[in-house]
């Protein structure tokens, strides 16, 4: 099992995130769940229907938490947990007409985010030995942001910039409309000296700029491995190199060879397929 951390307020996102979903998926009232009499009480399993790392009890749970708190949720694997097909992952308890309420919404937060941690998973696997992380990008889900990015360290990869308030990434338009590479670089200095600065750098050209001007972190956009090389050796360690651009399960490994720190990619969470869950009631 992958050891995972929640930030000290994830427990709010994870609240938010429920209750957008419920909101979203039952509006006025579930009117098929209503065919079943109100005190009705049935338990249910959830199953895998093929291998996965797990990811997104917390949502599940809150999903069903926030519908009534009476429901029992019994896990029997945690976020992080590698499992197999036809395993069983939790029974529940409660309720007829809340379980049937919540079943959609609950499974759909652990399939994506159970998806998004076995993408992660199949990527972390590629570097470990290797001195080079593998980190995710902004290009996540609308509203699911924070899921997916806990996703991702489910998996054993790791979160870039949460958004576009925590650290400065000055790309292609960025160094246009501030004249050049160093002066982009020196107004970030002047506006916020505790804020890591990424530059995009297209050509060696650029790296070197870069590396005058003082940039913490260089991201190599659709560079060759040669370039890449060449960009380590010229960096000699002075500031965090990140590859990115065709970087895929097939070209991560050469991509980590060549020296750099840190390797992102978008298919971490924009192009995951859910993981096949069931939820038959007993």
């Amino acid at each position: 099992m992958i050891q995972v951390t929640r930030d000290s307020d994830l427990y709010d996102v994870i609240r938010n995130d429920a209750r957008r979903a419920l909101e979203e998926d039952i509006g006025s009232g579930d009117i098929t769940a209503a065919l079943i009499p109100d005190s009705q009480q049935s338990t249910a399993t959830v199953i895998s229907r093929e291998d996965a790392v797990i990811c997104g009890v917390d949502w599940f749970n809150e999903v069903f938490n926030q519908l009534d708190p009476a429901i029992i949720v019994q896990w029997q694997v945690a976020d992080g947990d590698i499992v197999i097909s036809e395993q069983i992952l939790c029974t529940i308890e409660g309720p007829s007409r809340a379980l049937l309420s919540g079943e959609r919404a609950a499974l759909n937060f652990l399939q994506t985010l159970s998806a998004t941690a076995s993408v992660s998973a199949d990527y972390a696997r590629l570097v470990i030995g290797k001195n080079t992380r593998i980190l995710d990008t902004r290009k996540t889900i609308p509203g699911l942001r924070r899921a997916q990015k806990y996703a991702v360290t489910c998996g054993g990869c790791h979160n870039h910039r949460i958004g576009l308030y925590d650290a400065y990434l000055i790309k292609e338009n960025h160094i246009a409309a501030a004249g050049s590479i160093t002066n982009a670089i020196k107004i970030a200095r002047s506006l916020n000296a505790d804020k890591k600065i990424e530059v995009e750098v297209e050509n060696i050209a650029e790296v070197k700029e870069a590396l005058s001007a003082t940039a913490d972190i260089l991201l190599l956009d659709n560079f060759t491995l040669e370039m890449l090389r060449e960009a380590v050796a010229l960096n000699n360690s002075q500031a965090t190199l990140e590859a990115s651009g065709n970087v895929t399960l097939e070209t991560v490994p050469a991509i980590a060879e060549t020296g750099v720190d840190t390797i992102s990619t978008g298919e971490l969470t924009k192009h995951v397929r859910a993981i096949d869950l069931s939820m038959r009631f007993k």
